[in-house]
């Protein structure tokens, strides 16, 4: 008999240059790990939400863009939730985000969640020609912009940054609420608005140092955001992101792992138990980047899950 609450587990997929084994995942690549990582019990499927990076000391990658692999991902996966970590709010028009999300979890059957965050890279906003400035200040006018298109299917918005005008999601996707939000963010304004807004709560691995003891601290924080919007802490969602290394030979910067934090590594049963601490702390997703992020990747992966699900 399982002791713990079910955790749902994610697989980050290798989606820009560099992730895949050093080299490029092409669409075909994708399309196999996540009929794979399906196939092998994962609970959901996530893709990274950026242009380009100029990180010091690396050399420059890119990834593919978001939205175009979350749709042909919606229609490949038949199970898996599918998911941004996280969507940057400044790169799109957001009554557009709404609608394009809307679209994506009509192609999926309703299994989106749309992870949002007000971006960090200034290189990627420089070449793209995007501003970087008051970029919490602009999220915050996205975030009513996407939330009450994806909630009531309307919204009518003026702001300094953005505006709605009488604008409507037609038709709607398979969910009459729309697609939950999750917010990626641990700064005290930021989170602030995501206890008003978000149905989820996510924290990177950098953030944490990759490893539990990190959560508790900030989900007393997240505990006080909510409590000073009025909000019951326990009806917002708890997700952390993972990295696990089954190479032994994980090291240095790297797009997905920026600041160089070391990885989870160990038996099957070892993650397993790494994992269920996380369900003790309040997590009930967890969105894991493997290293090697291929196939065989996935098939050493399998047995923590089955380890952690008891199958």
């Amino acid at each position: 008999m399982l002791t713990h609450p079910r955790l749902k587990v994610g697989l980050g997929l290798p989606d820009a240059e560099g992730m895949m084994d050093g080299g490029t995942a092409r669409w075909s690549d994708l399309a196999a790990l996540a009929r794979r990582a399906e196939e092998a019990g994962v609970d959901s499927l996530w893709v990274q939400d950026h242009l380009l990076f100029r990180l010091a000391d690396t050399d420059t990658e890119g990834p593919w863009e978001s939205m175009s692999l979350l749709a042909a991902l919606a229609a490949v996966t038949t199970r898996v939730e599918l998911g941004t970590l996280v969507t940057c709010t400044s790169f799109r028009n957001p009554a557009l985000t709404a609608k394009i999300v809307d679209t994506i979890d009509e192609i999926s059957g309703g299994r989106v969640i749309l992870g949002l965050g007000a971006g960090w890279h200034e290189p990627e906003y420089q070449a793209f020609g995007l501003p970087f400035d008051h970029r919490v200040s602009r999220f915050e006018e996205a975030i009513q912009i996407i939330h009450g298109l994806l909630r009531d299917g309307q919204v009518n918005f003026e702001g300094k940054y953005y505006s709605a005008r009488e604008c409507e999601l037609r038709p709607r996707g398979p969910r009459a609420s729309g697609a939950p939000i999750m917010l990626g963010t641990t700064g005290p304004r930021m989170l602030r608005i995501t206890a008003r807004y978000a149905d989820l709560w996510n924290v990177y691995f950098t953030r944490t140092g990759n490893r539990v003891s990190g959560i508790p601290e900030l989900r007393a924080e997240v505990d006080a955001a909510c409590a000073d919007v009025g909000r019951v802490p326990e009806t917002l969602g708890r997700t952390a992101t993972i990295y696990i290394d089954f190479s032994g030979a994980v090291g240095g910067k790297s797009s997905v792992n920026p600041s160089g934090t070391p990885a989870l590594s160990g038996d099957p049963e070892a993650i397993a138990n790494e994992l269920r601490a996380y369900v003790d702390e309040g997590i009930s997703h967890v969105q894991v980047y493997l290293e090697p992020n291929t196939l065989a990747g996935i098939e050493q992966f399998q047995p923590v899950l089955e380890a952690l699900h008891g199958t």
